[in-house]
């Protein structure tokens, strides 16, 4: 079965930082775009970073850059998102996403997705 496990979330205060990680079982992500994405209550999912195959290019919501940062560990398996000068307005279900085709951004046609990280910010 292709999977996506993302971990890393919790609760963090305003300014703060946490990292996520995003690990693929039953299929090597060397191969995938991979992107990550948010969803708030009440709130459409939104596209967060993106990371395309050998790493030829990246992509951030404007929300993100400055902030966040995604990278590849082929090795293994895994994708990260690093998130710093975390905001209340980051609070959110952080998921992973895959699709085999094409580039960043990603938005439809993900294959996989993962089952969600809650990040939490608040004082």
């Amino acid at each position: 079965q292709l999977q996506l496990v993302e971990s890393g979330g919790g609760l963090v205060q305003p300014g703060g930082s946490l990292r996520l990680s995003c690990a693929a079982s039953g299929f090597s992500m060397d191969y995938y775009v991979i992107g990550w994405f948010r969803q708030a209550p009440g709130k459409e999912r939104e596209g967060v970073s993106c990371i395309n195959v050998n790493n030829v290019g990246t992509y951030y919501a404007d929300s993100a850059k400055g902030r966040f940062t995604i990278s590849r560990d082929n090795a293994k398996n895994t994708v990260y998102l690093q998130m710093n000068s975390l905001k209340p307005e980051d609070t959110a279900v952080y998921y992973c996403a895959a699709r085999s085709w094409g580039s960043c951004p990603v938005d439809g046609y993900l294959e996989v997705w993962g089952q969600g990280t809650l990040v939490t910010v608040s004082s």
